[in-house]
């Protein structure tokens, strides 16, 4: 079955298989010269020409038309000669199935209409008799090239079948490469604005336990630390929290399993006392109940990276502003302060990429950048209907 679905133009070793395909029905031939109507057998000259019309076969598949019309060539002299015609029919019908195994239909019913009418007419110059027995037995002639022709579709629809079955692995495979990178950016996402807003709330918190130690060390003020300290405890209990719920999603077994829920709207109040503590002047203003899950968590991580950053970079108690409102089926959201912005020439960090793209995850857009009259601002807008959910 290998060698039947396999097209012979593209079989490894073909020349040499058609050379011992030759040599055997050179061997059949020469055996039935032998012992068929001994009273026509070969003589010299006819062996020679016996012998020489399989030659061309071991060049089949290269050339099956030179093939073709050297065996033709070399048949014609050796039934002019009236010798036993029946041992060099075989590399004929294997001359003429290559033509049709390897060649288009057209062209493989004009080839054999050619030879028949070329082999009568030979024959008819030749021996009358014969002539007419090729006509009999032409149906052999027509049989085979039907039956090449038969195997070239059969060939053609198996490779369809196999290139249709890679194809569909090579799409199974690059989704599956899509998800897992789809996947590994979520997560990156997600560790990137927990990570970040845990340490700058930690750095804060530390900065002012370290503030109330090189103060006054002679009046220590206990209170102060030891609230410092529970704060930055507690931040780092929450961020423990998220941390194993992201980890959880890696080691789940199917999709889905170990994942907790996602933040919500309802978590900005928290946000917004993080932030508060960590020494910045927070006004919030948020005109939305309730949103689609992811539409939430990407409002929720929004806000998150962009207090972090007035946090982080807008100066010693920046005041920040924080605004959440529905428009037309719409989430519009904004965070602005009144601080001196990132500090020019430092290291580009990931957290606007982080905002555009949770924006874009959920069909919507973000802008962010300096005011015109000094601080930054975040802008979004993202739709309150997502993709596989229900409105709000």
């Amino acid at each position: 079955m290998a060698a039947v679905n396999r097209d012979p133009r593209t079989a490894p070793h073909g020349t040499r298989n058609d050379a011992i395909l030759a040599a055997v029905l050179a061997v059949v031939a020469v055996c039935t010269a032998l012992f068929t109507d001994t009273a026509r057998r070969p003589d010299a000259a006819g062996w020679v020409l016996l012998l020489a019309c399989h030659v061309p076969l071991v060049w089949r598949r290269r050339h099956p038309l030179l093939t073709l019309a050297a065996v033709a060539a070399l048949v014609v002299p050796y039934h002019a000669l009236h010798n036993n015609p029946l041992p060099p029919t075989l590399a004929g019908y294997v001359a003429l199935y290559t033509i049709a195994v390897t060649q288009r239909p057209l062209r493989t019913v004009l080839t054999g209409a050619a030879v028949l009418a070329i082999a009568m007419t030979a024959m008819l110059t030749i021996n009358t008799h014969q002539a007419f027995e090729l006509l009999r037995t032409s149906g052999w002639i027509i049989a085979t090239l039907f039956f090449g022709v038969d195997v070239r579709y059969y060939r053609q629809y198996v490779t369809s079948i196999v290139e249709r079955a890679e194809r569909a692995e090579r799409t199974r495979e690059e989704e599956a490469r899509r998800r897992v990178a789809e996947e590994r950016l979520r997560i990156a996402r997600d560790l990137h604005d927990l990570l970040a807003h845990t340490i700058t709330l930690v750095g804060v918190r530390t900065s002012v336990a370290a503030h109330v130690l090189a103060a006054d060390p002679e009046r220590l003020d206990r209170e102060t630390i030891a609230k410092a300290l529970d704060e930055i405890a507690e931040t780092c209990r929450t961020a423990r929290g998220e941390l194993r719920t992201t980890l959880e999603v890696l080691r789940a077994a199917a999709p889905g399993e170990g994942r907790g829920p996602l933040p919500g709207l309802d978590g900005l109040p928290d946000l917004v006392e993080a932030a508060r503590l960590a020494g910045a002047r927070v006004e919030p203003v948020v005109r939305v109940e309730q949103a689609p899950p992811a539409v939430g968590a990407a409002a929720y991580r929004i806000v998150q990276e962009a207090l972090t950053n007035a946090v982080r970079h807008a100066g010693p108690e920046p005041c920040v502003r924080i605004e959440l409102y529905e428009d037309k089926g719409l989430l519009r959201l904004s965070v602005t302060d009144d601080g001196t912005g990132p500090t020019p020439g430092g290291t580009p960090g990931f957290g606007l990429v982080g905002m555009r793209e949770r924006a874009r995850s959920v069909g919507g857009t973000l802008d962010a950048g300096p005011r015109p009259d000094g601080g930054f601002a975040v802008s979004a807008v993202l739709p309150l209907t997502t993709a596989g959910e229900g409105t709000r």
